[in-house]
């Protein structure tokens, strides 16, 4: 199992969000509770406990599997953590803006407001590890960055925490330009799930990437599966059966 290099914690220059100075707000439907969760994660399967050790151990992590089981939030949870402990500068937020079966036509409002329905569920994410004051902060100050799968080419990202969520719904093209992006001192975790792409058939590159990727002694590769799922019991007895 490949070791990860020692990260190093020097400064990053940061911009802000012209969006965020001017009032922004990622979370404006809720009230805004500061509430933050200091304790670990800790896994509810063997599969999450691997997926835990492994983005731990490898600068590549890929987490493949059904809806439900933790694949976003551990994802989430490690880079909170990585940041807090200063072993990364910054944590990259990235989800392709696909809609699922419908169509919300042109959304008002700059870059960061018109990803914000597709981004919601790494918000949510994000508010409970740090609460909702902490994450306003941090993404007025450049701390926790979103960006868009289109303007990542031609960027380094290094002394990151880079997590790509809904990456089934990506290109191969689209994934593999986004690997590339890994810099010195990062991690980057890529979740998906193969099963429930929104593309059409044949379109997905994240289960040709993941097969490819596990033939890679320096790459974490875990596949999640239906035991895995920590939502309500019936989510996993209804993916068995649709």
């Amino acid at each position: 199992m490949g070791k990860r290099s020692v990260r190093h914690t020097e400064p990053s220059n940061l911009r802000a969000f012209p969006q965020a100075e001017a009032g922004w707000d990622p979370l404006p439907y809720e009230p805004q509770r500061e509430q933050s969760y200091v304790r670990k994660v800790r896994p509810q399967s063997d599969n999450q406990r691997r997926l835990m050790e492994a983005i731990d151990s490898y600068n590549v992590v890929v987490a493949a599997g059904p809806a439900g089981t933790g694949k976003t939030y551990l994802a989430i949870a490690k880079a909170v953590e990585a940041m807090e402990a200063g072993r990364v500068g910054r944590i990259v937020l990235s989800r392709p803006a696909v809609e699922a079966g419908e169509t919300l036509g042109f959304l008002p409002g700059g870059m960061e407001e018109k990803l914000a329905p597709y981004l919601r569920p790494l918000y949510d994410c994000l508010s409970e590890r740090l609460g909702a004051k902490r994450l306003k902060k941090y993404l007025v100050d450049g701390v926790i960055e979103i960006a868009p799968i289109g303007f990542m080419r031609g960027r380094t990202l290094n002394n990151a925490f880079i997590v790509m969520d809904e990456a089934q719904n990506c290109t191969y093209a689209q994934l593999k330009m986004l690997l590339t992006r890994l810099g010195w001192h990062s991690t980057m975790v890529i979740t998906g799930d193969p099963d429930q792409s929104d593309l059409l058939p044949g379109i997905s590159g994240l289960a040709d990437i993941t097969a490819k990727l596990e033939l890679l002694s320096d790459v974490g590769v875990v596949r999640l599966e239906e035991r895995d799922i920590v939502r309500h019991p019936l989510v996993a007895a209804m993916l068995t059966v649709i």
